[in-house]
């Protein structure tokens, strides 16, 4: 995308970090990992994976610092689903709470699983962090892959009509199909 700050880039008038944190609007703690744009309209905690560049799971390590202890539940998302909503968040934090399962992600049509769109037992989520640190002596570069090798994931279809909620934009293509999808 031309090098483009992905997060900022609007979609149906606002920046696709926005509509994810819209996504969470109940969340409390927000944290988000990378830049904090200075007019996002919502109040976040912002903080950066040392050094910065380390990835999605320097990132998470990064972020479950800023979390309470006490926090049950944590989602783990993107910031460039500008498709996500509140009832997408709704369905895989009631499918965790109804499983013994550690987290909840979907699954897309050609069966992979949306990582990075999911919700987790902070708890959990946390020890998997830490494990995962012990056995590699850092995260930096660390794969998501790798970080789910020691959880317990719940795989949730979306069966409800219009784009799927992990859709992401990584591409132009993409955003103009998110455009189109929003509008």
């Amino acid at each position: 995308m031309g090098g483009a700050d992905k997060p900022t880039l609007p979609v149906a008038g606002q920046s696709m970090l926005t509509r994810v944190l819209a996504a969470v609007h109940d969340a409390d703690p927000r944290v988000v990992v990378g830049r904090v744009p200075p007019d996002l309209p919502v109040e976040v905690h912002g903080t950066s994976e040392q050094p910065p560049g380390g990835g999605p799971v320097a990132g998470t390590s990064a972020g479950l610092k800023l979390v309470p202890e006490d926090v049950a539940f944590t989602a783990l998302l993107a910031a460039d689903l500008p498709l996500l909503t509140g009832e997408a968040i709704d369905v895989l934090r009631l499918t965790l709470e109804s499983s013994p399962m550690q987290g909840a992600v979907y699954r897309d049509a050609d069966g992979r699983r949306q990582m990075l769109c999911g919700v987790w037992r902070t708890k959990a989520l946390r020890e998997a962090v830490n494990r995962l640190a012990e056995e590699r002596g850092e995260l930096h570069g660390a794969s998501v892959r790798e970080l789910m090798e020691h959880l317990r994931v719940a795989e949730v279809s979306w069966r409800r009509p219009g784009p799927p909620p992990w859709f992401d934009c990584d591409t132009d293509d993409d955003l103009r199909t998110a455009e189109e999808w929003a509008s």
